[in-house]
């Protein structure tokens, strides 16, 4: 499968290569301080890819290399909400949809009026409910346990990041409307289209195990420790859908690129511009997101960089209209429309908040600082 972008190089898209020579420093300079085995970075703009390094060790005693795929964590969020987004597109649902229209038992224990946009922009009120790994193989058995789930608040009176189980209810909804492996569907109908299917892997199937990096614990006794939940063949294979899904740093630079170019990559159309527009809008203003605790500007899957003076993830000096995801202790994919460039890292330890947070407020800062004018 051709990947979708040309390379190019920053100066012939009016990057300016200095940030992003400082932005691969950091990396190496993190890699050596022991923060991280590994790592992928990747700039892009215009349709054009400006940048793609690859750094370390994807496992331990194995160079990463370009082909390495990384846990995403919840970068996979952006892209099963994308999913929902395309049978909007379709008219095979509204965002004002009460989850229940489409799933008629989710309705039970006060549930029956969550719409679809709450959902999205993490106002369902459910954000601790538990998915078992029983479900990841069996989906009757996920449509029961999803729609049992009780609430802890009322839906809409607030904004708290749902780590896993909003997007748990995001597939349960894309099976019920297309009769299709939620897994497949986004595969088939997102990210094949785009040509990133070699590229980005939402359920990964056995001869693609070689390709992933293994994810690490923060160093103990001078040794990093490998997650012993996330690194089996069946969290690969289950795609969790809000933070089991693998990449590399080029494909969601390039995903964010179809993003930043209004629904379009390459001459393939996803979305039209107006979809692109909406789902990226803010929706939570400046309220607070009480699992963060600062606003996070939630829009129909990622969030945006708004006019707060602090920002997770996006970088503080980014546009206001900057938006994309995180991915917990270890990576951020983002778009800014303005200037047509997108950004991806991945790391394989999964650190702490203090130290994602800041390093990627410096990672993606330097990257922003690189955009020149057209």
């Amino acid at each position: 499968m051709a990947f979708p972008l040309t390379e190019s190089h920053p100066e012939a898209l009016n990057l300016d290569p200095r940030p992003l020579a400082r932005l691969c420093a950091v990396i190496e300079r993190h890699i050596a301080e022991g923060h991280h085995p590994g790592a992928q970075v990747a700039v892009a703009r215009h349709g054009k890819l400006a940048l793609f390094r690859h750094f370390g060790e994807a496992r331990l005693g194995t160079p990463a290399t370009a082909d390495s795929l990384f846990l995403m964590y919840s970068n996979t969020k952006v892209v099963t909400a994308s999913a929902l987004w395309l049978l909007a597109e379709e008219g095979r649902l509204r965002f004002s949809d009460p989850i229940a229209l489409h799933v008629p038992e989710f309705a039970a224990n006060g549930k029956g009026d969550i719409t679809i946009l709450q959902l999205l922009t993490h106002q369902g009120g459910f954000p601790s409910a538990v998915v078992p790994e029983a479900c990841w193989a069996d989906h009757a058995l996920l449509r029961q346990t999803v729609s049992a789930f009780t609430l802890e608040w009322t839906p809409g009176s607030r904004v708290q990041y749902h780590p896993a189980a909003a997007h748990w209810v995001s597939a349960v909804l894309i099976e019920a409307i297309t009769g299709q492996d939620f897994r497949a569907f986004i595969q088939e109908r997102i990210l094949a289209p785009l040509g990133l299917g070699d590229d980005v892997v939402i359920g990964m199937e056995d001869a693609q195990l070689p390709r992933a990096a293994e994810i690490y614990d923060p160093k103990q006794d001078g040794a990093f420790v490998p997650r012993a939940a996330e690194n089996t063949s069946a969290h690969h294979a289950a795609g969790i859908p809000g933070g089991g899904g693998y990449g590399t740093a080029r494909g969601m630079a390039a995903f964010y690129q179809m993003l930043a170019g209004g629904g379009a990559l390459n001459g393939t159309r996803l979305f039209s511009p107006r979809m692109i527009e909406f789902v990226t809008r803010n929706f939570t203003g400046d309220r607070i997101d009480d699992y963060m605790g600062i606003p996070m500007h939630r829009g129909l899957g990622p969030h945006s960089r708004g006019e707060t003076p602090v920002a997770r993830g996006l970088g503080t000096i980014a546009h206001p209209r900057t938006f994309g995801h995180g991915g917990v202790g270890s990576s951020y994919c983002w778009a800014d429309p303005t200037s047509g460039t997108s950004f991806a890292f991945f790391s394989n330890c999964r650190q702490t908040e203090v130290f994602h947070n800041q390093r990627m407020d410096v990672l993606s800062s330097l990257a922003h600082a690189a955009i020149l004018p057209d």
